[in-house]
């Protein structure tokens, strides 16, 4: 006999994505839900989502009120970190020169920022160094460090990247600086040979602790350096740093790097949003108040809001303005750096539009002579190779495999990001076609993807990625059915029940959103809204009651033209619900992901 959780939602085996709506419970989440709602007296709506994400009932409360002290663990559990704190703690007692090398993503300006913050607080001198995205690329160069070294700098810390430098790692040695090496991406056998490299993912580390994003690192690696000077004595007579109003960071880098929100890593975000909540870094409240933040910060508000925005120095500008925002503590610098972010990101979103259109065209090109092509390749001499990864992530999205874009350059080479579906391991692929002699260079995560290519290597390279994940696309592709948490009424989604659902995150990579289902419900309103293809829709229920909802970017997609052509029909509706918040009023809003015809 199927079991109901196997067999279709609402009846809905093709929606208009063709996708297939399932219940997110099987048979053991019934239980647990029915466990959780009985014995531990969880409200049904929350114990379904509590059950549906995995937890069991004796753990319940722990997961609803996740402690940082519960969770954290002893930082020397990660390999490499008693050298890489003993060797900070020397150079803040020293008073050393610290060269501090980040990303230029919000990860890299999270981490910069953290550690620079902590080691001025410690007295030391602290000097960060973004690369420029187009002139040095991503991670150590040899250029860079002979001019921190120049400058005087003893000590050199990568933060965010790192692993696999091993030639400019070699070079600041020679030139007499001390390396440690603060990193999360996946990290080849052979490692560079440096004072410390802490990276949960290189292949000794048995932490556990690989779902970290670089600003998780980093924090941990100051507890065992804050933990290493107590214990010489250092803060004696002077104020210890406040590790955790450093939260702020690791949460913006947690969200907006979109590593699971599991474990260390939801305690990391839930308390971390607490702080953000205080308003106490000027940086980030310049950079909310730019960006129209309305209302307690939310966890989507890292992702969608503030990340993107931060990003847009490192893309398209001054890749050091992120870093420089979050470390001020000047009000009107503050202003100053968020209001050219802001308006870097203004001219991105203008950038990105003009290049997912031509990536779309070449990539439906691509699947009407190869409609099975497991992995997506777009590229172009035109596009900015600050956002390749945007491009990427909107292609993943709309044909729902995984995706690169190429930025192409005048020798014909490329810069390219990947961006992979759930399931599909991006970055072990693209480290497998750098040992296979297919890229110049290349990594990242399961998730997310860089690469280096030489003229000519573009096509050799989608052969090999294709050929490589085609059976982990098509496992993916079968999973890809849209999981839903449950079914609720115009009436029924309230501010209320939008509080209750909030108990069971933050929501995210790892972590998904709760899905309703509208079932019946006719939709009375289509509308597109702004320049940038957004939809607004208005569902009524049959007992009269209505709610409004969005749609990103879907004008000319497929779940926007279906939301058209269905404009005053009756019909299932799944989404995900959000808070509104208008002229000093509350309601509850949807997200819409998918819709389906009444059969």
């Amino acid at each position: 006999m199927t079991h109901p959780s196997q067999r279709s939602f609402l009846g809905v085996t093709r929606s208009a994505l063709g996708r297939l709506w399932r219940d997110r419970l099987d048979a053991a989440g019934l239980g647990r839900a029915e466990a959780l709602a009985q014995v531990e007296g969880i409200p049904d709506v929350l114990a379904r989502l509590l059950a549906g994400r995995g937890v069991e009932p004796a753990d319940a409360v722990r997961f609803l009120e996740p402690r940082l002290r519960d969770l954290l663990p002893d930082p020397a559990i990660l390999t490499g970190m008693d050298a890489a704190a003993e060797r900070l703690a020397s150079a803040a007692q020293r008073g050393e020169k610290i060269a501090i090398f980040g990303d230029y993503d919000v990860d890299g300006a999270c981490s910069a920022a953290l550690l620079a913050g902590f080691l001025t607080q410690a007295g030391a001198r602290p000097r960060i160094h973004i690369p420029d995205r187009l002139i040095e690329g991503y991670g150590p160069n040899a250029e860079a460090i002979a001019m921190l070294a120049g400058e005087g700098a003893t000590l050199l810390v990568t933060v965010d990247c790192g692993t696999t430098s091993h030639e400019p790692l070699a070079q600041a040695r020679r030139l007499g600086l001390d390396v440690v090496v603060l990193d999360h991406h996946q990290a080849p056998e052979r490692l560079p040979e440096v004072e410390a490299l802490v990276n949960p993912n290189r292949q000794d580390d048995l932490s556990g602790l690989g779902h970290l994003c670089a600003a998780g690192v980093v924090f941990l690696t100051l507890v065992a350096a804050n933990r290493a000077l107590r214990g010489r004595g250092f803060w004696a007579g002077r104020p210890e740093p406040d590790l955790l109003a450093a939260l702020d960071l690791v949460a913006l880098a947690t969200v907006a790097d979109v590593v699971p929100l599991t474990g260390l890593n939801r305690a990391f975000v839930r308390q971390g949003i607490s702080i953000l909540r205080g308003r106490a870094r000027p940086g980030l409240v310049a950079l909310m108040d730019v960006a129209g933040l309305d209302g307690p910060v939310q966890p989507w508000h890292l992702g969608f809001l503030l990340g993107p925005r931060i990003n847009a120095g490192g893309r398209i500008g001054d890749a050091a303005l992120g870093a420089r925002l979050l470390l001020t503590q000047d009000e009107i610098e503050a202003r100053g750096i968020a209001a050219e972010l802001n308006r870097l990101n203004q001219e991105r979103q203008e950038i990105e539009r003009q290049a997912v259109a031509e990536a779309v065209a070449e990539a439906d090109y691509r699947l009407s002579l190869q409609p099975d092509q497991p992995v997506l390749l777009a590229g172009s001499a035109d596009w900015h190779p600050g956002i390749v990864g945007l491009v990427a992530a909107r292609l993943k999205e709309r044909f729902r495999r995984p995706a690169f874009a190429l930025a192409v350059n005048g020798e014909g080479g490329a810069t390219g990001s990947g961006r992979s579906v759930a399931g599909v391991d991006l970055g072990a692929a693209v480290r497998a076609a750098v040992e296979a002699g297919l890229a110049v260079k290349g990594g990242g995560h399961a998730m997310a993807a860089g690469v280096t290519l030489a003229a000519g290597q573009s096509e050799a390279f989608l052969t090999f990625l294709t050929q490589r994940l085609a059976g982990e696309v098509a496992s993916a592709g079968e999973a890809q059915a849209l999981l839903i948490d449950g079914a609720l009424s115009a009436g029924g989604a309230s501010p209320r029940l939008i509080a209750e659902i909030d108990k069971a995150g933050p929501f995210g990579s790892g972590a998904p959103e709760p899905v309703f289902v509208f079932p019946s419900h006719r939709l009375t309103d289509v509308v597109e809204i702004g320049s940038g293809g957004h939809l607004r829709i208005k569902l009524k229920a049959g007992d009269g009651a209505s709610i409004g909802g969005i749609v990103f970017r879907a004008a000319q997609e497929p779940l926007g033209q279906a939301l058209l052509a269905a404009r005053g029909e009756s019909v299932h509706l799944a989404a995900t619900l959000t808070l509104n918040r208008w002229g000093g009023n509350e309601s509850a809003e949807l997200r819409v992901l998918d819709i389906a015809r009444q059969a």
